[in-house]
C-alpha cells in the first residue's frame, strides 16, 4: 500500500508508550534508589534513579535528598527545586509495576 491511498492506517500502542503531556502524580522513594512513580494517566511504573549521571544528580546520593522528592507541577524535583528529571524521562526509562505480582 502507497501513501496517500485510501486505506485505514492502525495505529499500534504499546504498554509503556510514552503519552502527550504525561505529569508525574505521586512519587515514593523505594530501598536501592528505586521510585514508585503514579503517573496523570493512573500507571504506575518503577523509575532506577541510579540511572542519572553526572554531577548535577550526585546530592541523589545523599539519603536525605534522595528520600524527600518534591512535585513541582508534575514534575519530580530535590533538594529545593535544584534538581529535577522530566517526567517524560522518567515514563521512557521506567518499567511497568504489577502491585498485584510485587506483594
Amino acid at each position: 500500500m502507497r501513501e496517500g491511498d485510501n486505506a485505514c492506517t492502525l495505529k499500534m500502542i504499546f504498554a509503556g508508550e510514552l503519552k502527550e503531556n504525561i505529569k508525574v502524580t505521586d512519587v515514593k522513594p523505594l530501598r536501592g534508589r528505586m521510585l514508585l512513580i503514579t503517573f496523570s494517566t493512573g500507571e504506575q511504573r518503577l523509575f532506577d534513579a541510579t540511572t542519572l549521571q553526572g554531577p548535577a544528580f550526585t546530592p541523589l546520593l545523599k539519603d536525605e535528598v534522595f528520600t524527600n522528592p518534591v512535585l513541582f507541577h508534575g514534575v519530580i524535583t530535590w533538594n529545593n527545586g535544584e534538581i529535577d528529571i522530566a517526567p517524560e524521562t522518567v515514563y521512557r526509562d521506567s518499567y511497568a509495576y504489577d502491585r498485584e505480582i510485587a506483594l
